[in-house]
């Protein structure tokens, strides 16, 4: 190591990052980041006045980013994801796999439809997006894919079948792809937060705010800036010999 290499290893100058529910929360705060480091940023979500918005932080502080609607539980809009992608930036490096479907049923009354719509982003989405992206990934000299889970993946919690079930099959598809394509150079990763206060834990009533952050051993919500430090790891160069793992940001309520 010395001191030019150290001043790159976290920078992403010339790569193209795709951030899907990128317009808030962990997302939006992972692709700010990124673009700080040099990436140019496609911001995909639902909503496209809130991916605009995004972008405009971004290029205010001098950055490059592309606004796309996108709908992570239909496929086709993934695939227009990644075209709008390449025919703007010409390629893809990073791709992170954030956005997230919090649909909750207790088990007994669990619909057909709710599965669907649940697993359909949960776990459907990002491998359908990742397999439209993979020709462009091969290209790259720096692929790097981040997973996001949960620890809900692999911890006991009632009501959260669903989305526990979508988080832990995404786990096993980070492994499994992690073997399929480190032939091909392409690293793959995920991250587990624990609480993190967005607004998909800010739409619980108080009391099961209170409880969820009181049950970390830190006794607090983590923040999602607290997240960006790692993912901004997993898709630099600092972190090229990792593929295949997952790390916790929970304050400490995995294994407590």
């Amino acid at each position: 190591m010395d001191e030019k290499k150290l001043e790159n290893l976290f920078r992403l100058d010339g790569r193209v990052a795709i951030v899907t529910g990128g317009s808030r929360g962990m997302g939006r705060a992972m692709a700010e980041t990124f673009a700080l480091a040099g990436a140019r940023v496609v911001v995909a979500s639902r909503k496209i006045d809130a991916c605009e918005e995004t972008v405009r932080e971004i290029e205010a502080r001098g950055g490059e980013g592309l606004a796309v609607a996108t709908n992570t539980g239909v496929v086709d809009q993934l695939e227009r994801l990644v075209d709008r992608t390449v025919e703007r930036f010409g390629g893809i490096d990073i791709l992170v796999n954030n956005a997230a479907n919090a649909l909750a049923l207790p088990f007994g009354e669990i619909t057909p439809e709710g599965w669907e719509k649940s697993l359909n982003v949960n776990l459907r989405g990002p491998v359908f997006l990742i397999q439209f992206a993979l020709p462009y990934l091969e290209r790259s000299e720096h692929a790097s894919i981040i997973n996001m889970s949960s620890v809900g993946a692999y911890m006991f919690s009632a009501y959260t079948h669903m989305y526990s079930a979508g988080k832990a099959g995404l786990l096993a598809s980070t492994r499994a792809l992690a073997a399929e394509l480190a032939p091909k150079k392409i690293r793959i990763n995920a991250i587990a937060p624990g609480t993190i206060d967005t607004d998909m834990v800010r739409n619980n009533p108080p009391q099961i705010q209170e409880m969820m952050a009181k049950v970390s051993l830190m006794k607090r919500l983590g923040e999602v800036d607290e997240i960006v430090g790692l993912a901004l790891y997993l898709a630099s160069d600092a972190s090229t010999f990792m593929t295949g793992a997952t790390v916790n940001i929970d304050g400490g309520v995995a294994y407590r």
